[in-house]
């Protein structure tokens, strides 16, 4: 009985060690299947990624090589956007290189002229931002009446070499004392800067005519009152004027008037415009400025861009305009246009707020004295402010904050400032501090030395 129990417990032993076997095998089974089944996968991405990195590199290698090639050639064409960071890196320096070599360009003024060049080269810095300026002889010596030059107005120009003077009633007495007072202040100049001022005056005729009120000259009537005459009569007038202050030693003439009288409620221009029409403006307008230039003096077209629509007088306060360039286009622009086209060898800008524009006033805005009339206009003489001292400016700004701000907006002469000194004072400051360029005083510079050498004034 003990033997059958031994050999039925043996056989059940048997039977789980055979069961075990066959679990460990099929486990075993798995485990193996899984590793070869597995690994093939393993091996194939293996390659596969070493395939890729191989490509990879290949096309960056392709990429660095064309992109190389193409810097060398200097190619102009544009990048697609698919292109390799590496190309892009190697394309901007090239880009930024040009860049700065056309800003260097651009910022190292030069005139055709050798002769201008080297005046300019050895002018100081003073020197060039005092010739921008035209001033009265008050204004330049701190005297109240100025009527003759001596030596405060000697030292005056050795401290502050200005590029012109201007006279009023209150200068002139009588022409022998006139011609010696003009005669005496451009022999200082020449010894001090070995140039000639603009000597300047506001002749238009009619109620302005400082030279006609009180030395005698031609006498006219209002420009408005001759009108109806033609284009003849408006350049015999002009021609007149200017032979007539010539004489005297006048060089420049703050004239003629280039508004036309639209509005009638207008007081401060009126009828000292040619016309109430703008196209007839624009006619006699044109023939006064020939027959300034041919009677001996340079000459003014004013106020840019059109005080003949402004109800307020800007020698009082703020004068407003809700004209739009496309309205000034059409209009108040096209005597301005007539008068460049006729040889005018500067244009004035007024004080006028352009409240449809933007809104400031026109002698302080880069939108009116670069972008309208230096580049629109395609004018390229002389741009001088109205007189600085005026209420429409100086009731809101200080002088130096009008100069700096006139340089900014493209201004080549600073007509009477209130104060000359903070005037000047205020542009060095400004390039000292980086605000404004010395390169932007010298494109203003090389244009005041081309008119004065054009004019014999060198």
């Amino acid at each position: 009985m003990a033997k059958k129990k031994k050999a039925k417990a043996k056989g059940r032993l048997i039977l789980r060690l055979f069961v075990l076997l066959l679990i460990t095998g099929a486990l075993s089974g798995v485990a193996i299947n899984g590793y070869f089944k597995n690994r093939p996968k393993e091996a194939e991405t293996a390659e596969n990624s070493a395939v890729k990195k191989t490509a990879s590199s290949e096309k960056e290698s392709v990429s660095e090589k064309e992109t190389a090639e193409s810097a060398a050639e200097d190619t102009s064409e544009e990048k697609s956007g698919s292109e390799s960071t590496a190309e892009l890196t190697v394309a901007e320096p090239a880009d930024e290189k040009k860049t700065e070599s056309k800003a260097e360009k651009s910022a190292a003024p030069t005139s055709g002229d050798e002769e201008i060049n080297k005046l300019l080269e050895g002018m100081s810095l003073h020197e060039k931002v005092c010739q921008m300026f035209i001033v009265t002889p008050e204004s330049l010596t701190g005297y109240d009446v100025v009527t003759q030059s001596g030596e405060a107005t000697k030292e005056s120009l050795e401290n502050y070499p200005v590029g012109g003077l201007i006279y009023f009633a209150q200068n002139l007495e009588d022409i022998e004392q006139t011609k010696a007072m003009i005669s005496n202040v451009q022999q200082y100049s020449e010894d001090i800067t070995g140039m000639q001022l603009f000597i300047s005056v506001d002749e238009e005729g009619g109620t302005v005519a400082r030279c006609a009120d009180t030395l005698g000259t031609t006498e006219f009537d209002s420009m408005y009152n001759y009108r109806a005459e033609g284009t003849d009569t408006a350049y015999d007038n002009a021609y007149t004027i200017a032979q007539d202050i010539s004489g005297l030693g006048f060089n420049l003439d703050f004239a003629p008037v280039a508004d036309t009288w639209s509005n009638p409620d207008n007081t401060v221009i009126g009828r000292r415009a040619y016309s109430d029409d703008f196209k007839e403006t624009a006619e006699l307008v044109a023939s006064a400025v020939k027959g300034f230039r041919d009677g001996g003096v340079a000459c003014t077209v004013k106020h840019f861009p059109g005080h003949g629509d402004t109800a307020e007088d800007s020698h009082l306060g703020m004068a407003t305009s809700g004209k739009t360039i496309e309205e000034l286009e059409k209009e108040e622009y096209l005597a301005f246009e007539s008068g460049i086209a006729a040889g005018a060898d500067m244009v004035m800008v007024g004080h006028i707020t352009m409240v449809n524009v933007d809104n400031m006033p026109a002698s302080l805005s880069k939108t009116f004295i670069t972008d309208e009339l230096r580049n629109k206009l395609g004018f390229k003489g002389l741009i001088v402010t109205d007189a600085l001292g005026m209420g429409a400016l100086a009731n809101y700004y200080s002088s130096d904050e009008i100069a700096v701000e006139v340089i900014k907006a493209g201004g080549d002469i600073l007509l009477m400032p209130e104060d000359l000194e903070s005037a000047v004072k205020g542009i060095e400051n400004a390039i000292e501090s980086g605000d404004i360029t010395e390169d932007r005083i010298n494109e203003s510079v090389i244009r005041i030395l081309e008119l004065k050498k054009e004019r014999g004034m060198l």
